[in-house]
């Protein structure tokens, strides 16, 4: 399942946006554990991925146990993220979950700083400023509501943490490991940790509908291989904060694809912070253009 180099990446990057905004849609409208389709989600995606694995790399690659130790611990990242997220959309609306999710840049820009002396410029903090506004703008809708959508918030803010590390530990080794064994091996450990939470809670792993198979399945081909997938790709080239921030766009897509779908109202909190969200994301992408242009003369 390699993606060759005829696909721009940003354009890759837009498909992977919009599959993972979809999830959202998906996991709403199932009735299923969230935790168990999480695990599904992630086991399918290895099956599929496994015939596309390079395994004759494996003995030229020159991964210490550092290297390894990273890899372990962002599949149990990716696992917690998972949980955590999955779950939120259970107590908050799609609109509030997904865009929390857009602090992710600013989680990753601080990690880059102390993990690999990245510098953001004047323009690219004023990008993540107006996506955190937009954030609190958007997520102001929920206070006073429920303490149910309070508490769903919270879940994904911990799940945008969690997914941060994800990418950051991501960066940390993708110049020394394919993406493709990457993805497989993260997303069986990922899968794994949502696997001793559903043994420990007790929930049926085999008892669920043809249906809810096929949504396993769909959970598995859409936003995991087509986004998650296209993400782990992505950074070597793009690295761990230029892909958050084009999550950014990610709950702008999902506010709409909610209200198409799920008939759930845009309020006015949430398009005027979707609005500014999106300032935020186009006003980075401009000034990595305008830096490129640039240094090219």
């Amino acid at each position: 399942m390699k993606i060759n180099k005829p696909f721009h990446p940003y354009i890759l990057l837009f498909i992977a946006i919009l599959s993972v905004s979809i999830s959202s849609i998906m996991i709403k409208s199932s009735d299923t554990p969230t935790s168990v389709a999480g695990m599904y989600r992630l086991y399918i995606s290895v099956i599929i991925m496994l015939p596309f694995v390079p395994w004759k790399i494996l003995r030229s690659l020159e991964m210490n146990k550092k290297d390894w130790s990273t890899v372990f611990l962002a599949g149990l990242f990716l696992g917690l993220y998972f949980l955590f997220w999955m779950e939120s959309l259970v107590y908050t609306s799609v609109a509030s979950s997904m865009v929390i999710l857009s602090l992710q840049p600013l989680f990753v820009m601080m990690g880059s700083y102390f993990m690999f002396r990245e510098r953001a410029n004047i323009l690219t903090i004023l990008c993540l400023i107006a996506a955190l506004f937009g954030s609190i703008i958007i997520a102001w809708g929920d206070i006073g509501v429920s303490k149910e959508a309070l508490i769903g918030d919270g879940l994904s803010l911990l799940g945008t943490i969690l997914v941060s590390a994800y990418m950051l530990a991501g960066q940390k080794v993708s110049h020394k490991i394919d993406a493709n064994l990457y993805s497989v091996i993260v997303f069986f450990l990922g899968g794994s940790v949502m696997l001793i939470y559903n043994l420990l809670n007790n929930y049926s792993l085999i008892e669920y509908d043809s249906s809810d198979w096929m949504y396993f399945f769909l959970l598995a081909v859409i936003p995991t291989i087509f986004g998650q997938y296209i993400f782990n790709l992505l950074l070597k080239s793009m690295g761990a904060t230029t892909v958050s921030v084009g999550i950014i766009g990610e709950p702008v897509l999902a506010i709409i694809l909610a209200y198409l779908f799920l008939g759930e109202i845009i309020s006015v909190f949430q398009f005027i912070g979707g609005m500014i969200t999106l300032f935020g994301m186009g006003m980075y992408f401009w000034a990595k253009s305008l830096k490129y242009t640039v240094a090219k003369y």
